[in-house]
């Protein structure tokens, strides 16, 4: 039997550009419901990996649709929604290996933070730096979560002969988690009216 699998750190470390794009555009895709956007208002960006279109058009059109230049100067903003933003206002236009790397890094920590703003049950004290490392005793469930499909979708692009089924795989895996989240943010407006 062997040993534990990469961390996910491991994995962003040995994505190739296409992979790194595929996580933080993933990323950035779950937490459209903090943004206000429908489904389908990154679909363009997703298109882009796929067919190796203008991905600088794409992201300047939905960063018009998606807005948040007054969210990012308000300091009383939501840390949830503020996140969201920044990973949105991060993007790089152009999609070069070491730019992607640095953004896919940080998308997975923001995503990561903003699922344990989210969450009800409280995640324990260990940094998110750790939980990326491997050491993910006591994660709250939608934490974990969003762990396991951060490095799914790494996992699915890692192999370059599967490289569109593994695009439409990670499309698949990105929208279930936008629908978890999309239930989350729902609740939590229902809450705050109560």
């Amino acid at each position: 039997m062997g040993g534990p699998g990469p961390s996910l750190v491991e994995l962003i470390a040995d994505a190739d550009e296409r992979g790194l794009a595929a996580s933080g555009l993933a990323c950035l895709d779950r937490c459209v419901p903090l943004l206000g956007g429908g489904d389908e208002v990154l679909r363009p960006l997703w298109g882009c990996l796929a067919e190796g279109s203008a991905w600088d058009v794409a992201l300047a059109e939905a960063r018009v649709t998606l807005g948040g230049a007054d969210v990012l100067e308000d300091s009383s903003a939501d840390e949830a929604v503020t996140l969201a933003y920044r990973m949105l206002g991060a993007t790089p236009s152009r999609r070069t290996a070491a730019e992607l790397r640095e953004w896919a890094d940080a998308c997975s920590v923001a995503a990561l933070q903003i699922h344990r703003l989210l969450d009800t049950v409280p995640d324990g004290t260990t940094r998110l730096h750790a939980r990326r490392e491997g050491r993910t005793e006591g994660m709250s469930p939608l934490v974990a979560a969003e762990l396991r499909r951060q490095m799914r979708i790494l996992e699915l692009l890692a192999n370059p002969t599967t490289e569109t089924a593994g695009l439409r795989q990670a499309l698949d895996v990105s929208t279930e988690g936008r629908r978890v989240l999309r239930a989350v943010v729902s609740r939590r407006v229902r809450g705050s009216r109560v």
